[in-house]
């Protein structure tokens, strides 16, 4: 049993973090459920609704009431600022920039470990632990704290952890990291916690309608007018049309374009500085290599003598071989095995050596 340790439990009032909670109160810490605000309406989605709102309340009083049935006090911090600079404001200048961002990610690494384990340490907190369905273990011989994916396939989520730092790592408990989804369910069931059987929320929080256009207008006042009437561009260079902006579409994208061109026809790239959209066949999204910026390397100390590695370039995709080369301190330049469809600058790129989390980054460019 931990002896005098106390651990600050991010709690959303969902089943994982709930569980997560209750485990660590059986398994003898001192826990304390604390609640993130993380956006307030006005200054994220504008929606007069109030829907964000409302969304965030019910979340926090879930979370209260699990804590008053676990027997855990509960608190509810407001990083409402530090949520719009980090994941909102950079989720619109990502997209302006022509890139496509991860905001979980950014969220992950600015809000959920280090802004909470700043605050944590407030607390007199030891640890921080999460519902994420991830794993830890310490490499005596490296020296290292490695990451690993969660023993359930369906439901690991180290693809959205690659940032945490090595001193994030040594502070953090993932409780739910060997069990699966179906056995949180039923822990949760067992026990009576009303979030056994609560849905889960797939879009990003603070777009509960997923309309990101909408959002980017409503953030950005005038963006559309700005950005409308562009060209779209075929890949050698023949103009095919209009679009109504860049900053709307996303590589691989199909929907949207436009109709009459006899084929299929999906966004290939964009061009901000010209206001461009290209476009063409499938065929076109292919791309041998990519480079990323960002990088943290977590089991391993860096790839400069190369690495092979399973990669994976967005959280559905299975993963490809390839070869991973450090080319300069926080960069990375990957040569895939056989060509990869849609890689996506702004996206994470994630490399694996079996179960083991490597490190990743943040996809600059791509080379076809």
């Amino acid at each position: 049993m931990p002896l005098n340790k106390t651990v600050v439990i991010a709690m959303s009032g969902g089943v994982d973090s709930s569980v997560a909670a209750l485990l660590l109160k059986e398994q003898g810490y001192n826990c304390i459920g604390i609640t993130l605000k993380l956006w307030d309406c006005e200054l994220a989605a504008r929606n007069i609704n109030r829907e964000n709102d409302l969304r965030q309340l019910d979340s926090a009083n879930d979370a209260k009431m699990i804590c008053a049935k676990i027997g855990i006090p509960h608190y509810i911090l407001n990083f409402n600022r530090q949520f719009q600079k980090h994941v909102i404001d950079n989720f619109i200048n990502e997209y302006i920039a022509g890139r496509t961002p991860n905001p979980c990610v950014q969220c992950n690494i600015k809000i959920k470990w280090e802004a909470l384990i700043e605050k944590s340490l407030e607390f007199g907190a030891d640890f921080i632990a999460t519902g994420h369905y991830a794993r830890t273990h310490y490499n005596d011989k490296l020296k290292r704290y490695e990451l690993l994916r969660g023993v359930d396939p369906k439901k690991d989520q180290s693809y959205a952890l690659w940032g945490l730092s090595q001193e994030n790592l040594a502070r953090t408990i993932f409780p739910l990291g060997g069990l699966t989804k179906a056995q949180a369910r039923d822990i949760a069931k067992k026990r009576g916690l009303h979030a056994a059987d609560k849905s889960e929320s797939m879009e990003i929080c603070f777009i509960p309608d997923n309309n990101y256009k909408r959002f980017l207008n409503n953030a950005v006042s005038g963006l559309e007018n700005k950005f409308s009437n562009g060209n779209l561009i075929g890949v050698n260079g023949e103009k095919l049309g209009k679009h109504s902006g860049y900053p709307f579409f996303t590589i691989g994208q199909r929907r949207g374009i436009g109709k009459g061109f006899g084929k299929p026809m999906y966004v290939i790239e964009t061009h901000p500085s010209k206001n461009e959209v290209v476009i063409g066949e499938e065929k076109y999204l292919y791309s041998k290599e990519l480079t990323a910026k960002t990088v943290n390397f977590i089991s391993i100390a860096d790839a400069k003598s190369g690495v092979r590695a399973l990669v994976k370039i967005r959280y559905n995709d299975s993963g490809s071989m390839a070869a991973v080369y450090s080319i300069a301190k926080d960069k990375i330049r990957v040569v895939f095995d056989e060509p990869k469809k849609a890689v996506t600058p702004g996206q994470s790129v994630i490399f694996y050596d079996n179960d083991k989390l490597l490190g990743g980054g943040i996809i600059e460019s791509f080379k076809k």
